[in-house]
């Protein structure tokens, strides 16, 4: 079921399946932003990810001795949520553990994510809640894809990436089977523009964490328009697009892919929360579109 939620600058449609954004367009600028998940070159546009971000090493993490099994991302972004709206301009969907999670992930939760228009700004919020009687350990992502060129008549090379400051930041390189490698390759030395080419993407995504900026933005080199995406309440950050694809995915993360030397022990991940029992943890991001 599509669920739409809207104000007088911007309407959204929203799926049960993943709790996944299936529009963003803006009514006064008629400019539709979202990816429309054409699987030729990928056919998903805002997945959420959770309980893990990125690719655990061999599918697999350890608890109290016991395997599990999740694949890359976690389950969410493949089940069906409950939408409910708290009022006009606000949409909670929600996913509770289930005999079935639990054969995957064996901890008890609540999941919610929550959409939140505020003139041309659109929040978006994750809640986690530990409902079981031990403690809880999960990530949470988001993996929004931008058409790009978002503008009529424009091309994906006359946009840029722009961090709010500049930044001396290196990016975790991916081997083969989508985990980290532990030493960064330098990327960016005091500087704050990443122009988007389509072979910018060819060795997979960019990675980063402990950036300084609050805000990165999508900007045409000419035009006025653009998308600001707040990044200062995650402490990873991912970039991706397919090969030759005309989109760019900017991922605000609250936890990494395994690295290589990973131990599997889910206690024991990179960047993963621990959530004790009756505890919750909120986290989220921002989008603005000027």
């Amino acid at each position: 079921m599509e669920h739409v939620l809207e104000n007088e600058f911007l309407r959204l449609k929203i799926e049960d399946k993943g709790a996944e954004l299936q529009e963003i367009y803006h009514k006064k600028k008629n400019l539709n932003y979202l990816w429309n998940g054409n699987e030729k070159y990928w056919g998903k546009r805002s997945p959420v990810l959770f309980p893990i971000v990125g690719t655990l090493k061999e599918n697999v993490f350890f608890y109290h001795e016991k395997q599990y099994r999740l694949s890359r991302h976690g389950f969410a972004r493949d089940s069906i949520f409950e939408a409910k709206k708290n009022h006009a301009e606000a949409l909670v969907f929600t996913l509770k553990s289930s005999q079935k999670t639990k054969e995957n992930y064996p901890f008890d939760f609540e999941f919610q994510i929550i959409y939140t228009l505020l003139e041309n700004k659109l929040g978006i919020s994750y809640r986690t809640i530990n409902t079981g009687n031990s403690d809880m350990y999960f990530s949470v992502g988001a993996h929004p894809a931008f058409h790009i060129p978002f503008i009529p008549d424009t091309h994906f090379e006359d946009y840029f990436l722009a961090f709010s400051e500049n930044e001396n930041a290196g990016i975790f390189p991916l081997n083969e089977d989508g985990l980290l490698k532990e030493n960064k390759i330098p990327f960016l030395a005091n500087e704050n523009k990443i122009p988007l080419t389509k072979s910018l993407f060819y060795k997979d995504a960019l990675v980063f964490s402990d950036l300084c900026s609050k805000y990165l933005f999508i900007k045409h080199k000419t035009l006025e328009d653009y998308i600001r995406i707040s990044i200062s309440g995650m402490p990873y950050l991912g970039i991706w697009s397919a090969k030759d694809a005309p989109f760019v995915c900017i991922e605000p993360w609250n936890g990494i892919a395994d690295f290589e030397t990973s131990d599997q022990k889910i206690e024991n991940k990179k960047g993963i929360i621990l959530l004790e029992s009756n505890q919750e943890n909120f986290c989220g991001f921002e989008l603005k579109f000027g």
